[in-house]
């Protein structure tokens, strides 16, 4: 599981000045800091269903965060802000 969920990740992050590459991200899943993205995912799709279309792990405030991009079925992207440490949804909201 922690391997499919790092694949994902990796596959799935657009690497910009302040995200965290899939190496770091890696080191902050095996020290507990962050959770699996696979969970992250899960938790996502129950409050906002669609598409997965982006995903990036960032550091904003000093907490982690997972910035996450669905496709929904009525064409309008969502932008949803998960804390990585505690999966708690912080943010949804279109995506401008």
């Amino acid at each position: 599981m922690l391997a499919a969920s790092l694949l994902v990740l990796g596959a799935t992050l657009a690497v910009h000045a302040a995200d965290i590459g899939p190496d770091e991200a890696k080191r902050l899943l095996s020290e507990g800091l962050i959770r699996p993205l696979e969970e992250i995912l899960t938790s996502v799709k129950a409050k906002v269903p669609g598409e997965l279309l982006e995903v990036e792990l960032e550091i904003e405030d000093g907490i982690y965060v997972y910035d996450v991009k669905i496709l929904g079925a009525d064409g309008r992207v969502v932008e949803v802000e998960t804390d990585a440490k505690t999966g708690k949804v912080l943010k949804v909201e279109d995506d401008d």
